[in-house]
């Protein structure tokens, strides 16, 4: 047998030379790590290699579009899929259009929008097929894993949805009407005014497109419209307006001083709409309005001829002295003067031409008497009596009586202003029959003739008295042509008589102190006696001297005159014989103080008058005159 030499051990390095072993494990797991790590990659890039020649014309898991999955569909798969969708956004898709309760309603594809199917799934397939492996990785390992979703491609055609919004636009738009009124005659037409609408197309527009973009469906769009209202909106006040001043004539009312109606005065409905002033003005706030209004200047002439005959002068009250009290007795109320007021009655009728009111009373302006219904004695510094006179009537005529009366009352209460001069003629006013005068005697052209008013000269000559008695100034004294019997009874002396004839004659005195001056008459029938009183504050003290009479001549011869009414033996006597004569009468005024204040006097000249008679027209003593 042969032996083998055994093999000898290398020599151990020195620090191993020791007893230390190596793990062969240390180095066959690398390797084997190494050598798995390289046979997986080669598996996952036959994996990939075979994933992507799978999906060379097909579309990668995990891809949808409008939620539908198109992994691992062709194209044409694809295209079908989408084309067969319910869920497509144009025809799906719907809008509402608002204008208050009027809709519009239309489909995306109405307006323009088209879905582009070949574009939607270009990009579908785009995924995970792009030209760069790294991205196209990417994309496939995010479809594997999350999916991915693919927007539909659109595509928005903005002039279909415009043409759209302007087919609403001629439905919604209207022009701007102002409202109008007419008058022709009495006739009044109006027409109503209407806000203007306009569509803004462009707005309306912008907001849709920011729905389309948004791909919101089922959304309302406002519509945007502009209105522009009328400048005259609303003419029925101005209508309403003319109606009720055309709906009746109107009329003009007034009363007189004692209450009484005066007129009417009626304006005609034609007359009215003449006066009418229809005009559009600018209400200061880019409005306009109808105002109507009534031209008063033609109406204004018109109440100018009516004013004098409205006119009323101020009437002082009258008044009793109660020489009990000292007070002041009102007997006749003052009445307040007034004019029309021309302006105030044109308003009223302006305002009331406007509404169902037809009758205006007239305005006036009023002026309150000198002595009105209040006043007092103290005010007036009437406190005592200061002159009287008292004549006598005895044997006169009833008519004679009764004229004395009447012209007498007409005095009564009368008050005089301080330096005021009274004028018997304007206090007794017109002598005639409407007054209460009768027919009686008067003195006229040299004799004594039948005439109204006959014995008032018996009143002028009573206050005449009083008035010279009281120092007050005489300004105007007419005597009579003869001397008057009436005038000296009672043994009163001539020369103190006062006629007045109207409207030439007048007796006049000036009440020439600086207190008011009351008159008070006393028609006494009784006694046949006429009294005057003055109350006021004694401020002269008069002395009248006895008449001086010279030149008495005789009266004429009697006279005789044929009355055709009158009988055989019958008699009237109609004037009475008198001596003719020159008559003075001289008065001496003094003040309270004693001190002399005037020296006048009354100088008459009668002249000589005749008996008259009338008799028959046979009788001898017409053939025997002389």
């Amino acid at each position: 047998m042969s032996t083998r030499p055994l093999p000898q051990r290398p020599p151990l390095p020195p620090p191993y030379s020791r007893g230390l072993r190596v793990n062969p494990w240390l180095i066959r797991l690398p390797i084997l790590a190494i050598s798995g790590g390289i046979l997986l990659l080669v598996v996952l890039a036959l994996f990939l290699t075979a994933y992507q020649l799978r999906h060379t014309d097909k579309i990668f898991p995990g891809v949808s579009a409008m939620g539908i999955p198109l992994g691992s569909l062709t194209r044409e798969e694809a295209l079908l899929a989408l084309a067969d969708s319910s869920r497509r956004y144009d025809t799906n898709a719907v809008f509402t259009f608002r204008d208050g309760n009027q809709l519009w309603q239309m489909t995306a594809a109405d307006l323009g929008v088209a879905f582009d199917l070949e574009a939607t799934v270009d990009e579908a397939f785009a995924t995970g097929h792009r030209t760069n492996p790294a991205t196209a990785l990417v994309e496939q390992a995010e479809a594997w894993m999350n999916g991915s979703a693919v927007a539909p491609i659109i595509r928005y055609d903005e002039s279909i949805a415009l043409a759209k919004l302007n087919e609403i636009a001629t439905e919604i738009n209207r022009p701007t009407i102002n409202a109008a009124l007419t008058m022709e005659g009495k006739t009044v037409t109006t027409v109503d005014g209407q806000t203007g609408r306009t569509l803004d197309v462009w707005a309306t527009l912008l907001r849709l497109n920011d729905a389309v973009l948004q791909m919101q469906s089922g959304v309302e769009i406002p519509l945007v419209i502009n209105e522009t209202p009328p400048q005259v909106w609303n003419v029925d006040e101005a209508a309403t307006k003319i109606r009720n001043a055309l709906s009746a004539p109107m009329t003009l009312t007034a009363t007189d001083e004692a209450g009484q109606s005066l007129g009417p005065w009626t304006a005609s409905t034609d007359q009215l709409a003449q006066l009418l002033v229809v005009e559009r003005v600018n209400n200061g706030d880019g409005t306009q309005s109808y105002n109507v209004s009534m031209n008063t200047n033609a109406f204004e002439g018109y109440l100018a001829t009516l004013a004098p005959g409205l006119i009323a002068s101020p009437q002082d009250g009258r008044f009793e002295f109660n020489d009990a009290t000292g007070q002041l007795e009102v007997i006749q109320p003052s009445i307040s003067g007034r004019s029309l007021n021309v302006p105030e009655t044109l308003k009223r009728m302006e305002e009331a031409i406007f509404t169902t009111n037809r009758t205006v009373p007239m305005a006036f302006d009023y002026t309150l008497p000198r002595l009105h219904n209040q006043i007092t004695a103290a005010e007036l510094g009437i406190t005592q009596i200061v002159a009287e006179s008292t004549t006598f009537f005895t044997g006169s005529t009833p008519e004679r009586r009764t004229n004395i009366a009447v012209s007498a009352s007409r005095l009564h209460g009368v008050i005089i202003a301080p330096s005021e001069e009274f004028s018997f003629n304007r206090y007794i006013g017109e002598i005639e029959p409407e007054g209460g005068f009768v027919q009686g005697k008067v003195i006229f052209g040299g004799r004594t003739i039948e005439g109204v008013g006959g014995g008032v000269c018996q009143t002028s000559t009573t206050v005449f008295r009083a008035a010279f008695a009281g120092g007050f100034a005489i300004t105007e004294r007419n005597s009579h042509g003869y001397r008057v019997g009436f005038y000296e009874l009672n043994s009163f002396p001539p020369g103190l008589d006062a006629a007045i004839w109207q409207p030439e004659r007048d007796f006049r005195f000036q009440n020439n102190t600086p207190h008011y001056l009351l008159i008070e008459t006393s028609f006494m029938p009784d006694t046949n006696a006429l009294q005057v009183r003055f109350y006021s504050t004694k401020y002269f003290n008069a002395e009248i001297e006895n008449a001086v009479i010279k030149n008495v001549t005789p009266p004429l011869a009697t006279r005789y005159e044929a009355n055709q009414e009158l009988r055989q033996g019958e008699l009237i006597q109609v004037d009475y014989s008198a001596e003719g004569a020159e008559v003075t009468v001289y008065r001496n005024v003094y003040d309270m103080q004693g001190n002399l204040v005037s020296e006048d006097f009354i100088y008459t000249n009668y002249l000589p008058w005749g008996a008259i008679y009338q008799v028959a027209p046979t009788d001898s003593r017409l053939a025997n005159q002389s």
